[in-house]
């Protein structure tokens, strides 16, 4: 997740001096992350070049307001409205309807624009979620509970009242407390998921819950300051930049295949969860 809202964000901010008269802001909110900011800000620099050749934007035609935390984004999204947000699936569930946000454009990891969440336990220890009961649950996705609840464990258990949880902003940090026997259990994304290969952890772990297939979330607008051309524009100008012969050096370099425009229909079942449990 942090590779796949580094490359979002990378792709519209603007650090140099030759900006646009009006540059467009875009607000981009990455909950739970560690992000060193001048890495950001260099990987930031490079794709917003190419981005912008592909798309036949003046240069700096974008600048981007960047927080980790929720409640800024809140506020940033209230304050700024902008035009268009990178947000995680979570935030857009919960801010939709106040902003009118239509989903844009998805990465593409793997061949998959979509993923599942996975609770791992030391091999042997546990059985299944419900033994986990008044255990402790760490991992860097619990900065937005009410998404894990509604949408990751679809209703089913509330991860406030159900788990005693221990928040992060490293998945290492927590899977080597799990190895430690400090931690009972470390809830994964499918990008954290697919790292454990190479940490080399003395316990073996095992997944006692998986989650149904969720959509990666990506850029969305806003439908009412934003026309249908607009959208088109910036999602055909994401679509081609891992095409790009530059672009495509930077989109290997972050993990993501490919930039696909959005159905939104994939987003209705997810909706419908979160609404429910409203």
């Amino acid at each position: 997740m942090r590779k796949t809202c580094l490359i979002i964000a990378s792709l519209l901010a603007s650090i140099t001096a030759n900006a646009a008269p009006n540059p467009e802001m875009i607000v981009v909110c990455y909950p739970g992350g560690l992000v060193n900011v001048k890495d950001a800000n260099e990987a930031m620099s490079s794709m917003l070049r190419v981005v912008e050749r592909v798309g036949q934007w003046q240069q700096n035609s974008f600048i981007s307001l960047f927080t980790a935390k929720s409640d800024e984004c809140r506020q940033r999204m209230a304050e700024k409205h902008p035009k268009f947000a990178i947000t995680s699936l979570g935030l857009y569930l919960e801010l939709r309807s106040q902003h009118n946000l239509v989903p844009v454009v998805q990465p593409k990891i793997k061949g998959l624009t979509k993923e599942r969440y996975r609770v791992m336990v030391q091999k042997g220890k546990y059985k299944s979620l419900d033994e986990l009961k008044g255990k402790s649950l760490g991992g860097t996705v619990l900065e937005e509970q009410s998404y894990i609840g509604k949408i990751v464990f679809a209703g089913k258990y509330d991860p406030a009242s159900f788990f005693v949880l221990k928040k992060s902003n490293q998945a290492i940090r927590a899977l080597r407390a799990l190895d430690k026997g400090e931690l009972d259990a470390v809830i994964l994304s499918e990008q954290q998921f697919g790292g454990l290969g190479s940490l080399h952890l003395e316990k073996p772990l095992e997944a006692v819950f998986t989650s149904e297939e969720i959509p990666l979330m990506g850029v969305v607008a806003n439908s009412t300051i934003t026309t249908a051309e607009e959208r088109a524009r910036f999602s055909k100008a994401l679509e081609g930049m891992c095409a790009d012969t530059e672009g495509k050096k930077l989109c290997e370099l972050f993990g993501v295949e490919a930039f696909a425009a959005v159905d939104p229909a994939v987003f209705e079942p997810m909706i419908k969860l979160w609404d429910k449990g409203s």
